[in-house]
């Protein structure tokens, strides 16, 4: 299995960006998928996830400005970034459930590293202001 994380880049606030995570040797509409990322000098953290019935869901820092979702045809899983911020600025990685079509989650689970096998390379967004 193989994620393929791009889409990243230095934008002035305000601006979008809209990254995408491609997979190979797992069909994503089976897993969720999340995005986590990581500003320098600080943990990884959860920024959003989409589940297998495309339930979605979001860190409070992010909900309203990011928007997850998937295209099954691509094998792709999207974070459209909207209004970013300076504190944004992060590596971006996309990262697959363990799990195939688990049951009865919620967002401790979907937000919690641990729930994550496969792991992106990581897309470097810089948000000057």
């Amino acid at each position: 299995v193989q994620l393929q994380a791009s889409g990243g880049g230095l934008v002035q606030a305000g601006d979008s960006l809209r990254l995408s995570c491609a997979a190979s040797g797992r069909t994503l509409a089976n897993y969720a998928t999340g995005w986590f990322r990581q500003a320098p000098g600080k943990e990884r953290e959860f920024a959003a996830a989409i589940t297998p019935g495309a339930s979605t869901y979001y860190s409070d820092s992010v909900k309203g400005r990011f928007t997850i979702s998937r295209d099954n045809a691509k094998n792709t899983v999207y974070l459209q970034m909207n209004s970013l911020q300076p504190e944004d600025t992060a590596v971006y990685y996309c990262a697959s459930d363990a799990t195939f079509r688990p049951t009865w989650k919620g967002a401790a689970y979907y937000s919690s590293m641990t729930t994550y096998d496969y792991w992106g390379q990581g897309t470097e967004v810089t948000v000057s202001s």
